[in-house]
């Protein structure tokens, strides 16, 4: 069952979004060489405890930290750790997470590491960026959820990967409903399967993370003994952005952006909803 969220709901997981891009503005700063992963979690960690909120990611299914660190090869669920020092260079997906009065925040994104990076790492991370902003600017009143896994699948593939081939799709990892829990359904592909159908029509009150996951090589992913990192299977870098989407009688807003998606949405001939905080 999809969860439809009032006005009222949507209100407080609008608060929640924005305690995530606070922590998404902190890690930024953080995440420099020499830091630690763990540097960044403890970051997050600070942020959470000064706006009075509580940690998803913490606890989740044994989790033991506030933020996913996924650096280079890392897909998502990577745990921060002393172990992990950032080198110039690296790419990392920061993944964060906050819970206000029950409510629910969820969003990701990809930094880069001091400097010097591959055109193919900075493409594909603008890439991935992009794709999510083309499935937030399909979740659309009247629309189904295969248009947004639609939207985001059309957008890869029509981009020319530098030095040929083409960008790695995840499959075993997408997008989620989310409200009164983190993870709830409906599951969002980032592409299309004709086994999945069309899927349930885009309402008022439905909210999404909408999270495109995109590797320079292969789909495929494994999990390491940790239980917890996924990592792609031939070893090429990914990159991992998201947002969490409530869909209002207006129009998208996006719950976890500082301006609720307004600027990027015009970009794309979108206009965001009114923000119920502003």
């Amino acid at each position: 069952m999809v969860q439809i969220k009032t006005p009222e709901q949507i209100a407080k997981m609008r608060e929640a979004g924005l305690v995530v891009a606070a922590i998404h503005a902190a890690t930024r700063e953080v995440a420099v060489p020499g830091a630690t992963t763990k540097d960044l979690d403890e970051a997050a960690r600070k942020v959470i405890a000064e706006h009075g909120a509580k940690s998803n990611f913490l606890g989740y299914g044994g989790f033991p930290a506030t933020i996913c660190t996924s650096v280079n090869e890392v897909v998502v669920h990577g745990i921060p750790s002393d172990d992990v020092v950032l080198k110039d260079g690296d790419i990392i997906s920061i993944d964060a997470g906050a819970i206000v009065d029950g409510w629910h925040g969820d969003a990701a994104y990809t930094a880069f590491v001091g400097s010097g990076h591959a055109p193919e790492l900075i493409e594909l991370s603008r890439v991935t960026e992009e794709s999510m902003w083309a499935g937030i600017a399909a979740m659309r009143n009247g629309n189904r959820l295969v248009d947004i896994s639609r939207a985001i699948e059309t957008y890869i593939r029509r981009q020319p990967k530098p030095g040929g081939g083409k960008y790695g799709i995840v499959e075993d990892y997408g997008g989620h409903g989310i409200g009164s829990e983190m993870h709830m359904d409906p599951h969002l592909l980032n592409y299309v399967s004709r086994k999945r159908g069309k899927g349930p029509k885009l309402v008022p009150g439905f909210c999404l993370a909408i999270e495109p996951m995109v590797s320079l090589g292969t789909p495929r992913t494994e999990v390491l003994e940790d239980d917890w990192t996924v990592i792609t299977t031939d070893g090429t870098w990914s990159s991992h952005w998201e947002h969490s989407v409530a869909l209002t009688e207006a129009g998208p807003l996006v719950l976890t952006a500082p301006d609720g998606g307004r600027a990027k949405l015009a970009e794309l001939g979108v206009t965001a909803a009114p923000d119920p905080l502003a």
